[in-house]
């Protein structure tokens, strides 16, 4: 518990000029279950925003937005046919809506809606690994198209579902797949993305946090 008389009171306006209101709200959605008790503890913050902010869900959109900027005339991709490997990870990310939907309007378990979207981020992140549409640029461009045209699915319906609890790093990552306004909402979410249309240059959104000494 926080008192005066320990020093041990958090200042959150002092976190959240150092680190940004949205990484303060992620965090605390994720580790502190609504309504209950939760512990704050500096290292593990700092280890939760560079290991699913930076690495997951900001390493995920820069590898594919960059490698689409420089492999794809900076354009939403075709998308040719679709692979079993294909299937799955869009099955994943357009069953996310109804998945979590329980989870806020029942039982009011932000942390389990979180959990579930960093479970599909994850899964993207192991399809490209698998994918390599580095490798497939030499021999199969239709395919290496399609593969990066599923990540940018996948990755609009990612920031539409974290628009509620990252609004303006959401909002930037949905930017970035130049969607109009009137696209980022939950009955939104399904609407295909249009092949051929210009992205902006890529920005990363979630750089890694160096620990504080002492």
């Amino acid at each position: 518990k926080m008192s005066k008389s320990l020093g041990n009171v958090l200042d959150p306006y002092e976190l959240i000029n150092t680190y940004g209101v949205d990484a303060l709200r992620y965090f605390l959605v994720r580790e502190v279950p609504f309504g209950q008790d939760g512990a704050f503890i500096h290292t593990r913050f700092i280890q939760r925003l560079n290991s699913d902010l930076a690495n997951d869900l900001g390493n995920l959109c820069q590898r594919v937005l960059s490698f689409i900027a420089k492999n794809n005339q900076g354009e939403i991709p075709n998308c040719y046919e679709l692979t079993q490997e294909d299937d799955i990870l869009m099955n994943a990310s357009q069953a996310l809506l109804s998945k979590v939907r329980p989870f806020v309007l029942e039982d009011q378990a932000l942390h389990r809606y979180s959990e579930e979207i960093w479970k599909v981020i994850s899964l993207a992140n192991q399809y490209v690994d698998h994918q390599a549409p580095w490798a497939l640029k030499k021999t199969d461009l239709k395919r290496m198209q399609t593969v990066l045209y599923v990540l940018c699915t996948v990755i609009k319906q990612i920031g539409i579902l974290l628009l509620p609890i990252m609004p303006t790093s959401a909002s930037r990552l949905l930017d970035q797949l130049s969607l109009s306004s009137e696209l980022l909402t939950f009955s939104s979410i399904d609407v295909p993305l249009v092949s051929g249309t210009s992205l902006p240059v890529p920005q990363g959104l979630f750089p890694r946090i160096q620990e504080r000494e002492g």
